[in-house]
């Protein structure tokens, strides 16, 4: 079979909480990004942009979302709190992309979102092109104004999803999937 659809039938995504180290090292995910940024962009727009955690910058946003949960949930427990800490140290590397849109632009809002999401897709095929496994996440977080002050989001930015990206603990299961006839159907007049 061709490797390329070898590729896009075998691509899995793994849990972050089930990642480990190794995770792709500088040149790797420069690459992975490369990847990622080769997508469809009707009006030549470029409407996203990625921010990477990585090292100590996954802890220092820990710190971030742990503030957050606390404003947004001020009488949970102190322990449920803490889970927000090390929420992105699950992974080695985890890249938000966010979804920039020119509003007003011939380009209509929804295509400006979909090419963010392709983007999304891209990176987690790119990591599994290079061995490594990945999940993409929206979580919590990225409906938290908090948050997005956090990252420093614009006015018409919001997280179009968080890749975590790492190697497994254990060799994913497949999961099912739709049947083909399922999902596709003939339009007729």
């Amino acid at each position: 079979m061709n490797p390329t659809l070898q590729l896009l039938l075998t691509r899995r995504s793994v849990k972050a909480i089930d990642m480990m180290e190794p995770g792709p090292n500088e040149q790797e995910l420069d690459t992975i990004v490369r990847c990622g940024i080769r997508v469809p962009d009707h009006g030549k727009l470029g409407p996203w942009r990625i921010l990477r955690f990585r090292g100590d910058q996954r802890r220092a946003f820990g710190e971030v979302l742990v503030a957050a949960w606390k404003a947004a949930h001020p009488d949970d427990p102190e322990a449920r709190a803490e889970l927000e800490r090390v929420r992105l140290e699950r992974a080695p590397v985890v890249l938000a992309v966010i979804s920039r849109i020119t509003p007003g632009h011939k380009i209509p809002e929804w295509e400006q979102q979909l090419s963010a999401g392709a983007v999304c897709q891209n990176l987690l095929l790119a990591s599994h092109a290079m061995g490594f496994h990945a999940q993409w996440l929206t979580e919590w977080f990225s409906y938290d104004r908090t948050v997005a002050k956090a990252l420093r989001l614009g006015q018409h930015e919001r997280i179009a999803g968080w890749i975590h990206i790492g190697s497994a603990s254990s060799v994913p299961s497949e999961r099912p999937r739709p049947d083909v006839s399922d999902v596709v159907q003939d339009w007729h007049p």
